[in-house]
């Protein structure tokens, strides 16, 4: 270990066993993190990828070769009809949102089968004591959920009983969110895929895709869902993306979210691309690799912390639907210390303290450990969880495993700095 950081012995001997114990996953890690950088590039070279494509436009943005071009890298990488990707997309709620208004109509109702969505997406869809203006309950957009079964799995005799043709929409959410519920499996999401077409064969599944791309050898297009949407700043964008979105699924279902990206009529013609496109081009290349160091990254924390004691969850030796890895810390205090240990082995502000704080979209207190070169970015190391039981850390990301690791030691060496750990 580098002399600057000042781990303690028994930590890092703890660290060595959980190398070891972390290292049967990453065989499958490398697997299709081998087999997703293949398949990205030959997503560039499909769409014929130029110099001339990397520059960007102003105003309108008609006639960007580059942006149109972008799309198809990433539908082809996808395993998608179509694309939209767009640097202007503001965060993943934004992207869903978008996807939302797009595809549904006054009158029309979606079924959630996942229990409920994610903080923000509460508020788009008006959930009781979340109806704000614009929300779709506002506009006469129907909402219901299913919930899951008491082990986090999917019910599916549940949705054989309650999916009909009266639902436009059966929306799925990939990741757990701020739940200790597991993330699904692209298989999975097949399945729920087939009972939704069989019962509501007019239907269209759309998923919340975030944090899953790129963590298996297929995507959720590739399994039977109609669309899907995701950040850039997660892993998509490959760390190198500062902001944006893309949504991918059937063509006819992205010129309507384009539409309601820009204008009825013009869509996906309009949009300039400021000088964005190189890094866009860029973090899609670097994410198929990125996802993988940021899984070893996790697979290590579920080790490391599960040898001191805590309930991780998914555990070391599980299969990973996404990036993100829940340590179950029982305490406020031993939250809060292992947030400010993971920003210190951050690149960018490792010498910030994070303090729990009310955030837009969330009901309670947040704590959030980030110091990122992309304000946000949850493709590179982060920690943050609602101060709430279980006093749970989310933690996702990491650009390279060996700075990752080395940041999950610094959480374990802030607790024992305050005498929260026993070593």
């Amino acid at each position: 270990m580098v002399p600057y950081f000042k781990i303690d012995e028994k930590l890092l001997a703890l660290s060595h066993r959980a190398e070891e114990l972390a290292r049967a996953g990453f065989g499958k890690i490398e697997e299709n993190q081998r087999y997703n950088q293949q398949k990205m590039l030959a997503a560039f070279s499909r769409a014929g990828v130029s110099e001339r494509h990397l520059f960007g436009s102003t105003g309108y943005g008609y006639g960007d070769q580059g942006r149109d071009v972008l799309d198809q890298v990433y539908a082809y990488a996808l395993g998608a009809e179509d694309a939209l990707v767009r640097w202007n997309f503001v965060s993943g709620t934004h992207t869903l949102t978008v996807a939302l208004f797009g595809l549904l109509r006054p009158g029309d109702k979606m079924l959630c089968v996942t229990g409920t969505p994610y903080d923000t997406i509460q508020g788009v869809i008006g959930l009781p004591g979340r109806e704000g203006p614009g929300c779709m309950k506002e506009y006469g957009i129907g909402y219901e959920q299913l919930e899951l079964l008491p082990n986090g799995a999917p019910d599916y005799a549940a949705m054989e009983e309650k999916i009909t043709p009266a639902y436009k929409m059966v929306y799925i959410q990939r990741s757990r969110g701020y739940s200790l519920r597991p993330s699904l499996s692209v298989a999975e999401i097949g399945r729920i895929a087939q009972i939704a077409k069989r019962k509501a064969p007019g239907c269209i599944v759309m998923v919340d895709n975030c944090y899953g791309e790129f963590v298996e050898k297929q995507e959720p297009t590739e399994a039977g869902a109609d669309i899907m949407a995701g950040s850039l700043i997660k892993n998509p964008g490959g760390g190198i993306a500062p902001t944006g979105g893309y949504i991918a699924g059937r063509h006819d279902l992205i010129e309507l979210c384009a539409y309601r990206l820009t204008t009825p009529g013009t869509g996906r013609e309009i949009g300039c691309t400021l000088g964005h496109s190189r890094e866009l081009f860029m973090g899609a290349f670097h994410a198929p690799h990125v996802a993988g160091e940021a899984l070893k990254t996790a697979a290590f924390a579920a080790a490391l912390f599960s040898l001191l004691g805590f309930k991780v969850t998914p555990a070391p030796e599980e299969a990973r639907a996404d990036i993100i890895q829940v340590v179950e810390l029982g305490d406020p205090e031993k939250l809060i210390a292992f947030c400010r240990g993971v920003q210190k082995g951050a690149p960018v502000d490792s010498f910030v303290i994070p303090e729990p704080s009310g955030m837009p979209g969330y009901d309670s207190q947040v704590i959030m450990a980030a110091g990122a070169f992309t304000l946000g970015s949850s493709i590179e190391l982060s920690a943050d969880a609602p101060l709430r039981e279980p006093y749970a850390a989310w933690m996702q990301g990491g650009l390279n495993y060996h700075s990752g690791q080395l940041g999950m030691l610094l959480a374990a060496q802030e607790m024992l700095d305050a005498g929260l750990l026993q070593l």
